[in-house]
C-alpha cells in the first residue's frame, strides 16, 4: 500500500455511523442474489480458523473510539465499522463480509510472550516487541494520531516503556506515515531499521504520478463512501486509511543482505531483503528466540496485487513467488506468523502450508498467465480464463479482497509485454467521446443502445449493459437516462463483488455519475515536502510545464538552495524543462537564492516567496520577470478530473 494524502472527505465519512442516510438505490436483484448465494455455497465457511486467530490474546480496546487530531477533526473512528458484525445483509457479497468481519476486531492482542500488536487502528497494523528495557516497534501505521494512539492502548495496558527500536519493513506510507508520532517516546539513539532502497522509494515513488494515483484512489479505496452495507465495508487489507498526519523518519541503517543478524535491547533479530515484490524496498523479519516470523506485506490474508488499481510500476510475480520459497526454507519450523495486514497464524504446520499455498497463487498467476501469453492469447482473454486451482480457491487468504486474478492476469501481460495485443486495430485507439459517438450512431443511436442495455440489465447481464452505457454516457455526458442505468449496473456488480476495491471502485462510479464528482483541495505533501530529493522536485516540474504557455520562449535560472548547499542549474527550450544540479556553466536569466523548504512550500499551495524576497529571506539576482515567466507556464493537477464521464 502507498502514502496517499488522505481528502478530508475521508476524515468525515469515518465519522459517521452505520445509520447515516444514504442516496436510494436499487436493491440486489435476483441475478445478483443467486451469485453470491452460489458463491458462499462453494467457499468453507465452516472453517473457522481466522476468527480464532483474529481474536486470540485480546488485551482491550480504547475506550473513546475517535483518534482525533490536534485541531480536534477526527482521523480515525473504531466503531465506524461495527455493522459488520451483523449478519451479511444483500447488498455485500459474503466472502466479502466475512473479510470485513475479521478486520473490524480492534485492540491490543498478546500474540505470544513479548510480542503484542494493535489491530484495527489504521490500515495496518503495528506491532510492539518486548525488549530489556523498551519496545522495538514494527511498522508505524498511516498518521502520527494513530501510531501514538496505539502507544498510549499499550502503555494503559501493559506499563509504560521508551521506545528501544522501529523497524520499518517497507516504503509504503501506511507502514511510516505515523513514525514522527512516536518520536516523543524514543529512547536516546534509537535505531530505525529499513530496507535498502527504503528512503529513496518512501520519498520519490509516485511522486510524478501522485495526483493521477490520488483520484484514482479515492475509487480503489472508496475515501468518497460512507461506511456501511451500501457503501465501504472493507479495504480487502484492512478497513481503511486513517487521515491524520503524515511524515517520515529517515532510517539510520538500511538493511542491504539477507541474513542480516541484529540484536536490538536484547532482542534478536533476523533479516529477509526483498525487493521488487510488494514495494520497490521491502524486507521480512523473524525472532529467532520466539520462533515468529513477519512477512511484511508479502503474506496477507487476501490475493494482492500485482498492478494496484490506483496505479503504480508493476510488480513481479514471478520474484514475489520466489521470495515466499525462500522465507518457506528460512523459518521452517517457526511457530507463529504476523504481518503487516490482517491477523496472526499459530502452529508450524499452520504457517508452513500457509506460506506454501500462497506462494503458489503468485506462482501459478505467473506461469500460467505467460504460457498462454505465449499461445497468442492477450491479457483480456487470459484474465477471462485463468483460475486458480481448487485448492488455492478454498484457501481464504488466496480469495480477491485487495488483488484479483484478471487484473493480476493482465498485469503479469503487461509486465512483460505492455499494454499493446500486436492487433493493429489497437495500434491508435478512438478516444472515448469520439469512439463513443460513432458506436452509438452505428448502433442506431441512444435510445436504442439504452434498450439494449435495458435488455441485458433485465437478464442480469450487468456487465455488457455497463459497457453499452459507457458508449452511450461518452457520447453524449447529458444523457441521465444512460448516467442513471449504467449507475444501477454499477450498484449490482458492487453487491456482487468479492473484492473490496472493485465494489468500492463501482459504488464510486455510481455515486459520481448521479451526483457527480465530490470536489477536494490538491494535495501538498505536507511534511513530506521536507525530506523531498532536489531532483524530484525539478522532475515534478518538468511534468507540469505547460507547453502552450512558454510557447517558443526559452529561459535559463538558476537556484541556490544553502540548506541543502544545492546548486540547480534549469533550461526551459522546446517546451521542455532540462535541470542539472551543478552551478550554472554560463549567465542565466536570473538567480534565486531561497530556502528548499520554502521553494518547494510555494509550488505545492504553501505560501508565496514574493514576501520572504521583500525581507530579504530569499534573494534574486539577474531578471526579476524572468522568475515571473517562470511561474507563470505551469499549470496544477486536477485533483477531481472525470473518470465515468468524459
Amino acid at each position: 500500500m502507498k502514502l496517499h494524502v488522505v481528502p478530508a472527505a475521508l476524515a468525515a465519512v469515518l465519522a459517521l455511523g452505520a445509520a447515516e442516510a444514504r442516496a436510494q438505490v436499487d436493491p440486489p436483484s435476483a441475478a445478483t442474489l443467486e451469485k453470491n448465494k452460489a458463491l458462499a455455497a462453494a467457499l468453507p465457511f465452516a472453517d473457522r480458523r481466522d476468527f480464532d486467530f483474529a481474536e486470540r490474546g485480546f488485551l482491550g480496546t480504547r475506550a473513546d473510539p475517535l483518534i482525533k487530531a490536534a485541531d480536534g477533526r477526527v482521523v480515525w473512528n473504531l466503531d465506524a465499522f461495527a455493522f459488520t458484525q451483523a449478519d451479511a445483509p444483500a447488498t455485500v457479497n459474503p466472502s466479502l463480509w466475512r473479510q470485513a468481519q475479521l478486520h473490524a476486531r480492534h485492540g491490543l492482542f498478546k500474540v505470544t510472550d513479548k510480542v503484542y500488536q494493535v489491530r484495527g487502528f489504521d490500515l495496518a497494523n503495528i506491532t510492539f516487541v518486548e525488549g530489556d528495557t523498551g519496545w522495538i516497534v514494527v511498522d508505524a501505521l498511516t498518521s502520527e494520531e494513530t501510531a501514538r494512539a496505539a502507544y498510549e492502548l499499550v502503555t494503559e495496558k501493559l506499563g509504560k516503556r521508551p521506545i528501544t527500536g522501529l523497524v520499518i519493513t517497507h516504503s509504503h506510507g501506511d507502514h511510516f506515515g505515523g513514525a514522527r508520532g512516536l518520536m516523543p517516546f524514543a529512547a536516546p539513539n534509537m535505531p530505525v531499521l529499513a530496507p535498502k532502497g527504503f528512503l529513496e522509494a518512501a520519498i520519490s515513488e509516485n511522486v510524478i504520478a501522485g495526483p493521477a494515483m490520488g483520484r484514482r484512489a479515492r475509487y480503489q479505496l472508496g475515501m468518497d463512501l460512507a461506511p456501511g452495507p451500501e457503501g465501504i465495508v472493507n479495504s480487502g487489507i484492512g478497513m481503511a486509511l486513517s487521515s491524520g498526519t503524515q511524515g517520515l523518519v529517515r532510517p539510520t541503517q538500511e538493511l542491504a543482505k539477507t541474513g542480516t543478524e541484529m540484536t536490538v535491547d536484547g532482542v534478536r533479530m533476523i533479516f529477509q531483503i526483498t525487493p521488487g515484490t510488494e514495494a520497490p524496498a521491502e524486507m521480512n523479519l523473524a525472532f529467532p528466540d520466539l520462533k515468529v516470523v513477519d512477512m511484511a506485506e508479502n503474506a496477507n490474508a487476501t490475493q494482492h496485487n500485482i498492478l494496484t488499481p490506483r496505479g503504480a510500476q508493476i510488480r513481479n510475480a514471478k520474484v514475489w513467488a520466489e521470495g515466499l520459497t525462500e522465507a518457506a526454507e528460512m523459518f521452517k519450523g517457526y511457530d507463529i506468523m504476523i504481518a503487516s495486514h490482517a491477523w496472526p497464524r499459530f502452529g508450524a504446520d499452520e504457517v508452513a502450508d500457509f506460506l506454501a499455498k500462497h506462494r503458489d497463487a503468485y506462482a501459478f498467476l505467473h506461469d500460467q498467465t505467460v504460457r498462454l501469453m505465449n499461445k497468442g492469447f492477450t491479457g483480456d482473454e487470459i484474465a477471462a480464463r485463468l483460475e486458480l486451482p481448487k485448492a488455492l480457491q478454498q484457501a481464504w487468504y488466496d480469495r480477491p479482497y485487495y488483488g484479483a486474478l484478471p487484473f493480476n492476469a493482465r498485469a503479469v501481460y503487461q509486465y512483460y509485454l505492455g499494454w499493446y495485443d500486436a492487433n493493429p486495430v489497437h495500434l491508435a485507439p478512438l478516444p472515448p467521446e469520439d469512439g463513443g459517438k460513432r458506436y452509438v450512431e452505428a448502433l442506431g443511436g441512444a435510445a436504442k443502445v439504452r434498450a439494449l442495455a435495458q435488455a441485458a440489465y433485465d437478464k442480469g447481464d450487468y456487465a455488457w449493459a455497463a459497457e453499452l452505457l459507457n458508449k452511450a454516457v461518452f457520447a453524449d455526458a447529458g444523457d441521465k437516462a444512460a448516467r442513471d442505468l449504467l449507475a444501477r449496473c454499477y450498484d449490482q456488480l458492487a453487491w456482487q463483488a468479492e473484492s473490496s476495491l472493485w465494489r468500492n471502485m463501482y459504488r464510486t462510479a455510481a455515486t459520481e455519475l448521479r451526483d457527480g464528482v465530490r470536489k477536494t483541495a490538491a494535495a501538498t505533501g505536507g511534511s513530506m515536502i521536507a525530506a523531498l530529493p532536489t531532483r524530484d522536485l525539478f522532475d515534478l516540474m518538468a511534468t507540469r510545464l505547460d507547453p502552450a504557455k512558454a510557447g517558443d520562449r526559452k529561459l535559463s535560472l538558476a537556484f541556490v538552495f544553502k540548506d541543502r548547499g544545492d546548486q540547480v542549474t534549469v533550461t526551459i527550450e522546446n517546451g521542455v524543462l532540462v535541470h542539472r544540479q551543478h552551478a550554472p556553466d554560463g549567465p542565466v536569466d536570473a538567480t534565486l537564492e531561497v530556502n528548499f523548504l520554502d521553494f518547494a512550500a510555494s509550488l505545492n499551495g504553501g505560501p508565496s516567496l514574493a514576501p520572504k524576497i521583500l525581507k530579504g529571506e530569499a534573494k534574486v539576482t539577474g531578471d526579476m520577470g524572468a522568475l515571473g515567466r517562470f511561474a507563470s507556464w505551469f499549470d496544477g493537477p486536477d485533483p477531481n478530473f472525470a473518470i465515468v464521464t468524459p
